[in-house]
């Protein structure tokens, strides 16, 4: 398929039809609303379904009904939304569910505002909802790489039979770029764990998240915890840029803000400063080896997090360092996104006093 120019939430949604999403339940909430408008046209076109349900509530249930049967199913929603679908997500991970879950930050705490903020780290990384559980979350850092994350946030799923996240941001969600929706060579993975009667077994499968016996919990946590451990060896992604020669600070930074800080690299460089950056393309696992790496170069003098947060990830980049080099913060809040220019303007501050 020619590349063609999209929106990001449209683009997104189209990208799951290639994948083989078949069922969508959404809430309408800004900045998201795109996608299940779009949605609510395409899923039809393909034989596929798609659900407006009464709450976030219920349409996270609706998820686990359908992903519980084995159907390609997703949701999407932004911030306040996705904190609704938390015991929904707890419920997923605990009953392997694969499914997919959009979310499209927004400022907060509360409501907030519409736009774009990075301030669900925690609710992303760290497990919202009750319970020893992780998802894999992608953060893309363009629309081009948000479309080809989808098909592997669907595989990701059904291999590991985990949820799994998209973290975006209503800067990705409403840009236009243009973008190839690629063809999708669809997996077929085994279904004999799904809701779809007996097949042919005496008794039919359930999906369920109650484990009552106290040694029964205990031995299901310790296996889902391996099911993790082998995610955080086969999954972790990142990408470099300009750290092949001697960086004096390796700005760490994810989604949106990445693509900022790469014009504060350029204009660091026109005044002699040598930074690097390392992206994280999965928030969890996180790439805590590339980012100890970096921080041991000889010519590292410090780490920086770059955040439209108050250092939720400079927590997980403090783990990875190990104090190796000084972690230090870069941020803006209340949804305003770092200029390429407050950017470099801060390196030079902590350059001044190093």
């Amino acid at each position: 398929m020619a590349r063609v120019l999209m929106k990001g939430n449209e683009a997104i949604a189209e990208a799951a039809v290639a994948a083989g999403c078949r069922y969508f339940f959404g809430y309408p909430i800004t900045p998201q609303n795109e996608i299940p408008e779009y949605l609510s046209k395409r899923l039809p076109e393909v034989g596929g379904y798609f659900v407006q349900a009464e709450s976030e509530v219920s349409a996270i249930n609706m998820v686990y009904g359908a992903g519980g049967s084995g159907g390609r199913v997703m949701t999407s929603s932004s911030s306040p939304g996705i904190a609704l679908k938390q015991e929904g997500l707890s419920c997923l991970a605990c009953a392997e569910v694969p499914s997919v879950i959009v979310n499209m930050m927004r400022g907060g705490p509360g409501i907030g505002s519409i736009q774009a903020s990075q301030a669900d780290y925690f609710q992303t990384v760290k497990g919202g909802g009750n319970g020893d559980y992780m998802i894999p979350a992608y953060a893309p850092g363009t629309l081009q790489e948000a479309c080809d994350l989808m098909a592997k946030a669907f595989d990701v799923a059904f291999e590991y039979r985990t949820p799994v996240m998209i973290a975006g941001d209503g800067m990705l969600g409403q840009m236009m770029e243009p973008v190839e929706i690629k063809k999708v060579d669809i997996k077929e993975y085994d279904l004999s764990w799904a809701t779809r009667g007996r097949n042919g077994a005496k008794e039919p499968h359930i999906v369920l998240t109650a484990h009552l016996d106290a040694d029964d919990l205990e031995a299901f946590n310790e296996y889902l915890q391996a099911k993790y451990r082998k995610i955080m060896a086969k999954e972790v992604m990142f990408d470099e840029h300009n750290l092949d020669g001697d960086p004096e600070y390796v700005l760490v930074a994810y989604g949106t803000v990445s693509r900022i800080c790469k014009n504060a690299i350029a204009k660091l460089k026109e005044q002699g400063v040598n930074v690097g950056l390392l992206r994280p393309i999965t928030l969890w696992p996180f790439p805590n080896e590339a980012i100890a790496r970096a921080a041991a170069r000889p010519s590292v003098k410090a780490v920086v997090s770059v955040e439209m947060a108050a250092g939720q990830m400079m927590e997980d980049i403090k783990i990875a360092v190990n104090g190796l080099k000084p972690v230090e913060l870069i941020y803006r809040l209340g949804s305003i996104p770092p200029s390429p220019d407050f950017i470099a303007t801060k390196v030079l501050e902590l350059k001044g006093r190093k």
